[in-house]
């Protein structure tokens, strides 16, 4: 089945005051990432202020979907209250009791996601799908390798694969949701391997039309856990399977945002010509810098950390270059729309190769930003 072209298309937010993000079909790929803090059971309005300008510039980054974790009653309604701030469509993460899920649905909460090996009895489940129903929620069905129902753990544990696992997992619920009537839901099958991610998401792509949410679970620090999704994510998206994709890392929400785009924009390279093509091209600014070495000039690191997220922010198709020293400076680089390096103690700018401007380290970052904002 070819995933971008046979999906359903299931609808996030577009109520109230909230965007509408539409997932599947020949929609793009959404991006999204999970808010990393502990919810305080007791945020002033001016703590939820704070909370909704940070998800305002995870917003400007490209993030298009927010999951919180909400492990009860106190924090639903906190997480309720904070959707009504928002643009940004924002998903309750659910597990083991399904009194949350339902108390989160009586506020402006775009999306439940429970995993129903965990969410208790049959009743239960069905409980949180008429009152999703009534309402226009979406619900995920997540599949976690380390959280199967005890039967196929026990199964997994005589020998069958963990890929074969989770499809099993997942089909008990479609099941059950088509039992029930219930349509408007995604899924996704997750696992720290690689090869089980790869193996359980191509066959569950051939037997529903359920827009996947693609990742790796428990990926790791920032290197590893970028290295790990992209060995995932990119063989899937190129293949056309996936809609939606959260690159879990030890680390922050804006880096996992960033990985997500790369991975996206890396497949979208590799797809060219495929009927994949349209759904994975997206506009923004790719950065190119470096590594740096003895000879460098001037401190890519320190100025790539300081306009990392400034640069992923703007919304235009061009290349920004931070390059260390004459060597991997100007010439190397001349494709940037825009680029900086450094010689000695002086700091060059530079657009399509050529240098426009010779400044003093100090006045660096003032006369890059006025170069950028004249693009």
């Amino acid at each position: 089945m070819k995933q971008g072209r046979t999906t359903k298309v299931v609808k996030i937010g577009g109520f109230s005051h909230i965007n509408s993000v539409c997932i599947g079909a020949d929609n793009p790929i959404v991006i999204q990432t999970m808010w990393k803090d502990r919810f305080s059971n007791h945020l002033s309005f001016e703590d939820l202020q704070n909370t909704a300008q940070k998800i305002d510039n995870l917003a400007a980054l490209g993030c298009q979907i927010l999951r919180f974790a909400v492990p009860d009653i106190k924090s639903a309604e906190t997480l309720g209250n904070l959707a009504q701030m928002v643009k940004m469509p924002l998903v309750a993460d659910i597990h083991f009791d399904y009194k949350i899920a339902l108390r989160c649905m009586d506020f402006p909460v775009a999306k439940i996601r429970i995993n129903p090996g965990n969410i208790g009895s049959k009743d239960k489940v069905c409980a949180v799908l008429e009152k999703a129903a009534a309402g226009n929620i979406p619900i995920r069905i997540g599949i976690n390798a380390g959280s199967l129902p005890s039967d196929l753990c026990k199964e997994v544990q005589d020998g069958l694969n963990v890929s074969s696992a989770l499809v099993k997992a997942a089909q008990r619920e479609l099941a059950l949701f088509k039992e029930f009537g219930f349509t408007n839901f995604l899924v996704s099958m997750k696992a720290s391997g690689i090869a089980d991610n790869i193996e359980a998401n191509r066959i569950i792509s051939q037997v529903t039309d359920a827009p996947l949410h693609i990742g790796v679970t428990e990926a790791g620090p920032l290197a590893a856990g970028a290295a790990r999704n992209t060995a995932a994510l990119l063989t899937l998206l190129t293949e056309g399977i996936g809609d939606t994709i959260r690159v879990s890392l030890s680390d922050t929400m804006e880096n996992e945002i960033i990985a997500a785009r790369e991975i996206i924009a890396a497949a979208c390279e590799l797809s060219q010509g495929s009927e994949h093509f349209k759904r994975l091209k997206r506009t923004g600014v790719k950065i190119i810098s470096c590594p740096r070495c003895g000879r460098y000039g001037f401190d890519t690191h320190g100025f790539t950390n300081r306009w990392e997220n400034r640069l992923y922010s703007i919304d235009k198709d061009m290349t920004i270059a931070i390059m260390g020293c004459e060597v991997n400076g100007p010439i190397e680089a001349k494709h940037a729309h825009l680029g900086i390096t450094g010689v000695g103690d002086k700091v060059l700018i530079f657009k399509h190769g050529k240098v426009i401007k010779t400044i003093t380290a100090d006045s660096a970052d003032k006369i890059f930003n006025e170069e950028l904002e004249k693009l």
